[in-house]
């Protein structure tokens, strides 16, 4: 996404961020025009969706001081002002966000053909959908169409939503077997918090409130950490990758100013959106101790495979044996799998590179 933000706006920070409000209660004795809004959603078994669907509506000013009731009474919820994950309905006009009906196959594709995503909705997506442009806004402080919102509004939604739209929905992340089991996703978390089959008390409602709290709280972390550190590193891969010929004239090396940022998905993104031609095979950066690394790009952002790897036979060696077989002075390390090395200097590191890309090129090199 070409975003041409000012870094200072890059650098915006969060306000404080409301809390989720009181828990559900009993319904105060007085006129239904002067009671609080009510937000349902079903009693039972409670999942990640309805309590961060939950928790997101409460982020929005009309909802803030809401009560939460958990029923699947349909006169109970007829009386709520908002409905999700139960009622079999999805009227966003009568704010009913309900996706288990036989007819529902909504995605964020099909409500909005811009976006990519077509994972069937649960009722944080439904909600997310609506309202999370308003929501992030007011979080931090800037108007809804500012750019800053609405990368955030898709990064937020990839990176977090959507996996519990997918989970709520049984939509499996591959095809076949997985190679090992994944129990503590956030979806996973929530349901611990469930009764156990064989207690005694089976009520859900001091469960659901820790699970508001627990999604909410990891969403307002996702939030953060995507708005200060991920948006923020984007002008730094940018201004590696205009000033890549100037570290090699191949312009297949960056060298970035500061070392720990997350530059992967930025320069996948940018190498397309500036015309990048010959693909970029290697990162230099200087790690907390004050030397620097090489690090191989993968090939994508989702495996382990890389780019270039660095050259077999530096593999598991390290210092002065790694040095010496290297011709490079200041050698630290080449990992065992091949994707990052150390050396003491800038230059070390930069020769490092240079030398794997030379053998890539070299007719007698091996295949990485």
């Amino acid at each position: 996404m070409g975003l041409g933000l000012r870094a200072a706006r890059l650098l915006l920070r969060l306000r404080p961020m409301p809390g989720p409000g009181p828990g559900p209660g009993p319904s105060p004795k007085r006129p239904r025009s002067a009671m609080a809004p009510r937000i349902g959603t079903h009693n039972g078994t409670f999942h990640c969706d309805e309590a961060l669907a939950c928790y997101l509506l409460r982020l929005l000013p009309q909802y803030r001081d809401a009560e939460i009731i958990r029923t699947r009474e349909p006169q109970l919820l007829s009386e709520c002002d908002v409905v999700v994950d139960v009622g079999g309905e999805y009227d966003p006009q009568k704010h009913r966000y309900d996706h288990h009906q036989r007819s529902f196959a909504q995605s964020m594709h099909c409500l909005r053909p811009d976006k990519p995503w077509k994972t069937k909705l649960s009722s944080a997506g439904l909600v997310y959908f609506h309202f999370g442009s308003q929501i992030l806004a007011s979080l931090l402080g800037l108007k809804e169409e500012d750019p800053v919102v609405q990368v955030l509004y898709d990064k937020l939604y990839e990176n977090f939503v959507e996996e519990i739209d997918a989970i709520d929905n049984g939509i499996a992340q591959w095809d076949g077997e997985p190679r090992y089991a994944m129990t503590t996703n956030l979806s996973a978390r929530v349901s611990y918090l469930n009764p156990r089959w064989n207690d005694m008390d089976q009520d859900t409602e001091a469960g659901f409130r820790k699970a508001m709290e627990l999604v909410g709280g990891e969403f307002r972390d996702h939030l953060d950490y995507y708005h200060r550190a991920w948006l923020p590193a984007r002008t730094l891969v940018e201004k590696a990758i205009q000033k890549r010929f100037e570290v090699d004239p191949s312009g297949e090396i960056l060298v970035f100013s500061q070392g720990g940022c997350p530059w992967k998905e930025h320069l996948f993104s940018l190498e397309s959106e500036l015309g990048v031609e010959k693909p970029i095979k290697f990162v230099l950066y200087m790690d907390q101790n004050g030397q620097w690394r090489v690090q191989c790009v993968p090939a994508g952002l989702h495996t382990f495979q890389n780019r270039l790897s660095l050259p077999e036979e530096w593999r598991g060696v390290r210092d002065e044996a790694l040095s010496q077989l290297s011709g490079i002075p200041g050698c630290i390390f080449v990992h065992a799998g091949g994707f990052i090395g150390g050396n003491r200097s800038q230059e070390g590191a930069l020769r490092m590179a240079q030398s794997a890309l030379a053998q890539q090129t070299s007719p007698d090199a091996p295949s990485s």
